[in-house]
């Protein structure tokens, strides 16, 4: 008989995919981010973002032609709402990425995790969803870790800040739409219309497939970086929430800083800067309050 966790309520062998599932997805996402930062000198975010797209639908639609039975409605639903979704996250995408550049790494994540916060507000305005207490606590407290973050009117505070809370605000509406396209779309649907659509979106920004010319074999281990984190991040994410409750999956996506800013201060010789902390630690008590209370709501 399998053991369980009590103060978790389910069994250790969830408990161990979880854990199992969340390290992989905080190893793609700073692999990702540390992938950016290594290519940022030869070349610009809209070729960063063609590989990623590229690399994924490649990936995509072997997956298609070998599983006939996945293509099942992939290509004969209304494409408005995947548009939608994908030009928004697009730009979300190119706001984050252009964060990592211009920003120590570690408040672009903190920043980043306002996202349920704006989801919270979202699915009220949009889905209808009621407007609770920890649902407004989620946003008080969200509002409050960026102000500690970015500190607005301080000589810390640097503007590019700004383009990661709007990427997190991109990145809420794109949750929102998904939302919606789950009643009617496949996740492999999803994925594989996201890395179709923003594909031309990239390449509109960049020198088409000659940017290649700019790449030496000094840039291999980054490319492989962006194609691999690029769908394994979310695969595995999307795997640790399949595995338990997001009251479990949420605080420990929130290692996510402290090991980002440790990434950071290595490679890049960053400042820990304690603001970033403590401001993370509002945001992330507020989406773990939230979560609580949502998961004690009568169903």
């Amino acid at each position: 008989m399998v053991g369980s966790v009590p103060w978790l309520g389910m069994p250790r062998s969830n408990v161990a995919r979880v854990v199992f599932w969340m390290s992989l997805a905080m190893v793609a996402f700073s692999t990702m981010a540390v992938s950016i930062r290594a290519l940022a000198g030869a070349l610009n975010i809209f070729e960063i973002l063609t590989i990623r797209s590229a690399t994924g639908l490649v990936v995509l639609s072997t997956l298609l032609l070998a599983r006939p039975a996945l293509r099942d409605g992939v290509f004969t639903q209304p494409l408005t709402l995947h548009f939608f979704r994908n030009a928004v996250h697009f730009t979300a995408q190119f706001s984050w990425a252009m964060g990592v550049v211009l920003l120590p790494l570690a408040p672009v994540f903190a920043i980043e995790f306002t996202t349920p916060a704006w989801v919270a507000l979202l699915a009220t305005l949009v889905l209808r969803e009621k407007l609770t207490k920890s649902r407004v606590g989620v946003l008080v407290l969200g509002f409050l870790g960026v102000l500690v973050i970015v500190r607005p009117g301080f000589a810390a505070f640097q503007p590019a800040a700004l383009l990661v809370l709007f990427a997190a605000l991109g990145f809420s509406v794109a949750l929102v739409t998904t939302k919606k396209l789950t009643g009617i779309a496949s996740t492999v649907a999803i994925l594989f219309w996201m890395n179709l659509m923003q594909l031309p979106m990239a390449l509109l920004g960049s020198r088409w497939l000659f940017f290649t010319e700019k790449l030496a074999v000094g840039d291999v281990p980054a490319l492989l970086g962006i194609a691999c984190a690029g769908l394994l991040s979310h695969f595995a994410l999307t795997s640790a929430f399949r595995a338990g409750d997001a009251t479990l999956v949420v605080p420990l996506d929130f290692v996510r800083i402290p090991l980002i800013a440790v990434v950071g201060h290595l490679f890049y010789g960053e400042t820990l800067d304690p603001f970033v902390f403590a401001g993370a630690a509002l945001i992330v008590g507020g989406i773990v309050w939230n979560l609580r209370a949502e998961s004690a709501r009568p169903a």
